[in-house]
């Protein structure tokens, strides 16, 4: 039995929300494999880039409308049977998958995955922070960040067996990953978080905090989601196999983590603008080169790809952390929430948009689009330099890795460098 008086070991603090990080890689898993398999299969069947980018824009705003409604199911029935309910939706609309083969269709079932996709995500940083202490909160998050991260670097490898074993049967994988996320928070027997009011900071205030961090986060939104939405669309263009475009999103969701660390230190010690200035500026010209550039080899587009995903990946966190070096530390949750919503805004108009060029101007105009926006961000960001003194290295909170609110909406509850104020206890719904 722990002693009290003691700090809670690694392993001591994590027994407690195992069988919840259990889930999540299942959770994670499911839906790094159905993501890519959809957007891939619709780019082989040569359906227009601009439908493409409309199943992952359906996605992101019911992604976005569930982290602002879903909270009503938890409230009435607990989080347990909540988490029951949305993980069953979602895997039957992945199921569904199969029998409705319509893009249309497509668009409205991904829609559901997103508004399902929320709610897990929301009922399982809740339980994660309910459960966390100030001792291992941080470790807590790394683990959970690590945890969904590996998922999804690992999902689009299952497009390697596509051609050998069939849609239909990656689809059935994906429903199983989903129904089995139940089975580990079934058998949990750690208590229900309590239930507690939710913060909003409005985003006026945000902007007015810091207009770099709010522009950066719209920014990746824009970005990211049509680079990952509409790059299979591109692959299918060229003549990539399903096995290159999965190592292609694989390789980049695991440079994307390992660059997270570097880049963090360095933000620290230097400052979040000029990263996001160096890595924005950098990423817009690599998108340019591949936009303008002819590439003889798979090889040298790979690490291009690569290099340009690793550069995007962390100025989220940058944005978050630029954000956060303005406000006070009770306010990071609230201020989070409202970065997730400007960067969903971003999500749902940048598919849509890259996708109408990529059928108007052709596939290379995807690099073009990501160029403008990276390059159109790092100009904002040397012009806010210019405007504003930015804090010390010594008064700037800490970097905290963040994967794509896609893999996860951040986690903000869990940010090792906010206040965590106990909550009043309610009793929750599941008694």
């Amino acid at each position: 039995m722990h002693d009290p008086g003691k700090p809670l070991s690694f392993l001591d603090g994590l027994r407690p929300v195992l069988m919840v990080l259990l889930a999540v890689l299942f959770m994670e898993a499911g839906l790094g494999i159905l993501s890519p398999l959809v957007y891939t299969l619709l780019a082989r069947q040569e359906v227009p880039a601009l439908l493409i980018g409309a199943v992952n824009s359906a996605y992101h705003v019911a992604f976005l409308i569930g982290t602002l409604t879903c909270h009503r199911a938890i409230d009435r029935v607990g989080h347990a049977r909540a988490f029951t309910v949305f993980a069953a939706v979602a895997a039957n609309a992945a199921a569904a998958h199969i029998v409705l083969t319509s893009p249309i269709a497509w668009v409205v079932l991904h829609a559901v995955v997103g508004y399902a996709l929320a709610g897990l995500s929301v009922i399982v940083e809740s339980w994660l922070n309910d459960k966390a202490t100030e001792d291992n909160r941080g470790s807590i998050f790394g683990v959970y960040m690590a945890a969904s991260w590996a998922a999804s670097g690992l999902g689009p490898l299952a497009l390697n067996y596509q051609e050998t074993v069939g849609a239909v049967v990656l689809f059935t994988i994906v429903t199983g990953m989903l129904i089995t996320a139940l089975v580990p928070m079934s058998l949990t027997v750690v208590g229900n978080p309590d239930i507690e009011e939710r913060e909003h900071l409005p985003l006026v205030k945000l902007a007015a905090a810091s207009p770099t961090g709010v522009v950066t986060c719209f920014a990746v939104g824009l970005a990211s989601s049509a680079y990952y939405g509409l790059l299979p669309a591109y692959a299918a263009s060229t003549g990539l196999s399903n096995a290159q475009l999965a190592w292609l999103l694989s390789g980049a969701t695991v440079a994307g983590f390992a660059m997270q660390f570097p880049i963090g230190w360095l933000s620290d010690h230097i400052g979040r603008r000029p990263l996001i200035l160096a890595s924005a500026a950098s990423s817009g010209a690599l998108a340019l080169a591949v936009a303008l550039l002819p590439f003889g080899s798979y090889a040298a587009l790979f690490w291009v790809l690569i290099l340009l995903s690793a550069l995007m990946a962390p100025l989220y966190a940058l944005g978050v952390g630029q954000t956060n070096d303005y406000i006070t530390k009770d306010q990071f949750v609230a201020a989070s929430a409202g970065l997730l919503f400007i960067w969903a805004l971003g999500a749902t108009a940048g598919p849509l948009a890259a996708g109408t060029l990529m059928d108007q101007v052709g596939a290379l105009s995807l690099f073009w689009y990501l160029g403008l926006c990276q390059l159109a961000l790092a100009l904002f960001t040397l012009l806010r330099m210019t405007l504003r003194r930015a804090p010390s290295a010594e008064a700037q909170g800490n970097y905290v890795p963040a994967p794509m609110p896609d893999i996860t909406h951040g986690a903000p509850g869990l940010d090792p460098r906010a206040e965590h104020p106990k909550p009043p206890r309610k009793k929750p719904a599941d008694g």
